[in-house]
């Protein structure tokens, strides 16, 4: 997995780079740290990941997911939703947390004036929130969020699930009642703290190698490849 720490687009907050790499490795999940270009304009940071996935891919990894919070959340988001992806650039599922998904909010304004700028259009505003990327074809997501949140109201958490949803891609959603912004692995942070433990199995499962199709040879129709299964949503609040 590829470590993308929040920092409003202006920083990389050290508590959700390292750690949380750490924490995927006890886990079993190699990981690494990616620290995309800061106070540039889109698709700079884009542009960036999807350099380090095709790298990482070129290296022999088969299934890479994103990991991201706050700003880093919504350029993961980006990467996995954002149309015009090389084969080789693709993700196969990510884990938002507490993520910036809308850029057609005026919630956490200084994250989209160093991304789009003053006088971004509506067009743009619009291409890169994350809710009106989502397709049927979209990788799944776990996302997480608390209800405390000041600076990223979990209003970001609710309209991304609402198109994940629509389009029937599984997601799981944990809305935790209580947390400031910016908690990390929210260690020591009452309930919240166990968003870790609830995506260990998700990431663990969706980490996985996946079985070739097997042969077909009676010729009988097979299932599409792109079927998705049963969306996995959930609340805690």
């Amino acid at each position: 997995m590829i470590v993308l720490p929040g920092g409003g687009y202006a920083a990389h907050a050290p508590h959700e780079a390292e750690p949380v790499a750490g924490w995927l490795g006890e886990i079993g999940v190699q990981a690494s740290v990616f620290r995309y270009p800061l106070n540039v304009r889109h698709p700079a940071p884009l542009d960036a990941l999807r350099a380090e996935i095709g790298r990482q891919r070129a290296a022999g990894a088969e299934r890479i997911g994103l990991i991201g919070f706050s700003a880093g959340g919504h350029l993961a988001g980006l990467a996995a939703l954002a149309p015009g992806t090389a084969p080789d650039e693709t993700v196969q599922f990510a884990v938002l947390g507490y993520a910036i998904t809308s850029m057609e909010t005026e919630t956490y304004r200084p994250s989209r004036l160093i991304l789009l700028g003053e006088d971004a259009s509506p067009e743009l505003r619009r291409s890169t929130s994350l809710d009106a990327l989502v397709t049927p074809d979209s990788p799944p997501f776990f996302v997480w969020h608390t209800a405390e949140d000041a600076y990223v109201p979990p209003e970001h958490t609710y309209r991304l699930a609402s198109a994940l949803a629509a389009s029937g891609v599984p997601h799981v959603v944990h809305v935790f009642a209580h947390g400031p912004h910016g908690l990390g692995l929210a260690q020591n942070a009452g309930e919240t703290a166990i968003w870790t433990t609830l995506a260990e199995a998700w990431i663990r499962e969706q980490a996985a190698p996946r079985e070739e199709s097997p042969p077909n040879p009676g010729g009988m129709p097979c299932p599409s490849t792109s079927a998705r299964t049963s969306m996995d949503s959930s609340a805690a609040t």
